[in-house]
């Protein structure tokens, strides 16, 4: 071990300090690991297969995408496509419906009055419900 060493020289040691190391550089750099599997789809001698998405982004026509915009181009609509739809579906979960509150919020009706408001009918023995007698001409 070295005079200015201050690490542990242990294999287990060094594996955990390279996995921290990592972990940090991709948390500083998101956006690499995306742009490098780009890069190497692009770069096969044939040309890759449509990559996978999830619905409804599997209806669109990914071959014109790619007829388009290239390779590089139609990868990196359906990642952010993915990307787009994924954070669409996490908001509506975060926003689950609560249905337990909504019974009783509406005010209660008045309650019914034994008698009827002014201009309202009765209806007598000699008249039917609209007021009108069936033998005799209307009042």
């Amino acid at each position: 071990m070295g005079a200015r060493q201050r690490a542990c020289s242990k294999a287990e040691c060094q594996s955990a300090r390279r996995k921290q190391t990592q972990s940090n550089w991709r948390k500083l750099n998101p956006e690499y690991a995306c742009g490098y599997r780009i890069e190497q789809r692009a770069s096969q001698p044939q040309p890759p297969e449509p990559r996978r998405v999830p619905a409804p982004l599997n209806q669109l026509p990914w071959d014109i995408a790619k007829d388009q915009f290239g390779a590089k181009g139609a990868d990196f609509i359906g990642r952010m496509g993915t990307l787009l739809a994924r954070t669409a579906k996490d908001q509506f979960q975060m926003y689950v419906a609560d249905f337990t509150g909504l019974s009783g919020t509406l005010p209660a009706l008045p309650a019914k009055d034994q008698c009827p408001g002014p201009g309202i009918l009765i209806a007598s023995d000699e008249r039917d419900a609209t007021g009108v007698s069936p033998t005799r001409p209307a009042v």
